[in-house]
């Protein structure tokens, strides 16, 4: 049972509040996951002592982890335990308020690609504000008023949803029935966010660049002057606390920022929350399809033994008196005669001798010898031919085959993906679904290292297969690529797409 308010009467309840606060504070700056070592640079004293305490507070509910695979380099790392804390909504209510404590359990949360338009958008308009010399502040504070209430919307929908979409995967408070029932939409839901996030958040991130290389603090000051106008006045006429007010507010406002920017940005060492969601919701969906493949399994007929004894549980309770339980018990679980756990010729000779009725108790019927690996063991083999082997060759050579066509589908994919040299995104042409799909890929991972004030980025695939160079061009036209899924548009770069496997790269690498 979780008690997320345990931490705070326990000893070392001082390291416990100041590791929470640490999350309460990333919460405000949008921040979804926190590695160890983060949470270890702001709350201080010892990470042996800071990770103990991250593991505690899992164990009471008020954190939860998933595995961190995002800096897996080898085999060694991959087995290695890392994890990524996050606060679980009971966490997240205790450290709110009693009193909204039911309503964050209950709540669901969504995945908003309509948000992500909304917040392009706002940012466009901040831009345009941020070239003119005297902007108009009540425009600007409601544009950055709009961009913090739609963008705190979409950041803690997006931690719900993902939350409740664990739950449904591990088929936690969810029927069988009812997840098979909605599972091609939620797949479809979760790959157009993919596909939403992965546009609209590099242009987002384009627009948070162009902004940082602007202006950003004097609009972010504008804000904070025309809240900070509605103070009330002190005590003395001397006592103006106006201005203090404003440095608060505008601190308040540039921590804002500085999260808005870290969660579709990402940092050299921090991939940014909108990458960690974009992996996490792919992973999410073979994981859906491995819990559909498991409940059909199951209702293919195989049993469920925790399903029987739930019914079981139920008949049990519902019986009318003792004598009908101790019926049902002797029946489910096999309290009988032991007499049908072997029958031999043997056995066969002696009953034609002396028939034993079925009714005759078990104490006064005739033993029976059984074999003493059945009373070590459980289970008893009779003497035979032994079983067949089944010959799997045929199946292995499909695999194999299988294994060759799709690693030559992938070296196809970048030989067709590799440029000569530089090229412009629009010169691609067409793609092929396979190419297409790693395209995609190599895009994506380009666009979130794309930081602020940054003209071009280098990057690599995690495999070290391709290597890109994606450079932005000013006053880019609009890409069309035509694609055997549909028609892929975007604002055009200059690109230079690297196999790293190609022969000649692997020579000059040597």
């Amino acid at each position: 049972m979780h008690s997320p308010f345990t931490y705070l009467t326990v000893e070392k309840a001082d390291l416990y509040r100041r590791v929470m606060l640490v999350f309460v504070a990333a919460k405000r700056r949008f921040t979804v996951h926190l590695r160890p070592e983060d949470v270890w640079a702001e709350a201080g004293g010892e990470l042996a002592e800071v990770t103990a305490a991250l593991v505690a507070l899992q164990g009471w509910g008020n954190l939860r982890a998933d595995p961190d695979t995002s800096r897996v380099t080898s085999v060694e790392e991959f087995h290695r335990a890392r994890f990524l804390y996050q606060l679980t909504t009971e966490g997240e209510a205790a450290e709110e308020a009693l009193g909204v404590y039911d309503e964050a359990l209950g709540r669901r949360g969504a995945l908003q690609a309509v948000a992500l338009a909304d917040i392009a958008t706002h940012l466009r308009a901040l831009l345009e504000l941020a070239s003119v010399a005297e902007a108009d502040a009540a425009k600007v504070h409601l544009l950055l008023r709009a961009l913090v209430d739609r963008f705190t919307d979409l950041a803690a929908n997006a931690q719900a949803f993902m939350g409740s979409l664990q739950r449904s995967i591990d088929m936690q408070d969810t029927d069988a029935e009812a997840f098979r029932a909605y599972k091609d939409r939620l797949i479809a839901y979760l790959q157009r966010f993919i596909t939403d996030l992965v546009a609209t958040g590099g242009e987002i991130a384009g627009l948070v660049a162009h902004l940082d290389e602007g202006e950003v603090d004097r609009l972010l000051d504008l804000a904070a002057r025309r809240e900070a106008a509605d103070t009330a006045p002190g005590a003395s006429a001397e006592d103006d606390p106006r201005e203090a007010e404003f440095v608060r507010l505008a601190a308040l406002w540039r921590e804002r920022w500085a999260g808005f920017r870290g969660w579709f940005v990402s940092a050299p060492s921090h991939p940014s929350q909108a990458k960690l969601l974009r992996s996490q919701a792919r992973a999410a969906v073979p994981q859906l399809l491995h819990v559909v493949s498991a409940l059909n399994e199951r209702r293919a007929g195989r049993s469920d033994r925790s399903a029987d004894f739930r019914t079981l549980a139920v008949w049990f309770a519902e019986a009318p008196d003792d004598t009908v339980r101790h019926r049902l018990w002797r029946g489910a679980f096999g309290l009988h005669s032991s007499r049908h756990l072997t029958v031999d010729a043997e056995t066969l000779d002696a009953r034609e001798v002396e028939p034993v009725a079925p009714t005759t108790s078990w104490s006064a019927a005739p033993s029976v010898h059984i074999s003493p690996r059945l009373r070590r063991t459980g289970s008893y083999e009779r003497r035979g031919r032994p079983t067949r082997v089944e010959d799997r060759s045929a199946a292995r050579r499909h695999l194999a085959e299988l294994a060759e066509r799709e690693a030559a589908e992938v070296v196809a994919a970048r030989a067709a993906l590799a440029t000569e040299g530089t090229v412009r995104l629009s010169d691609v042409g067409h793609l092929d679904t396979a190419p297409f799909r790693l395209f995609l890929g190599l895009l994506g991972d380009a666009l979130s290292a794309l930081g602020p004030g940054r003209r071009e980025v280098s990057t690599t695939t995690t495999d070290g297969s391709m290597a890109v160079t994606l450079t932005v061009l000013d006053q880019a036209s609009e890409v069309r690529l035509d694609t055997p899924h549909g028609v892929f548009r975007g604002p055009d770069h200059l690109l230079r797409i690297t196999d790293l496997t190609a022969p000649e790269q692997v020579e000059r690498t040597a």
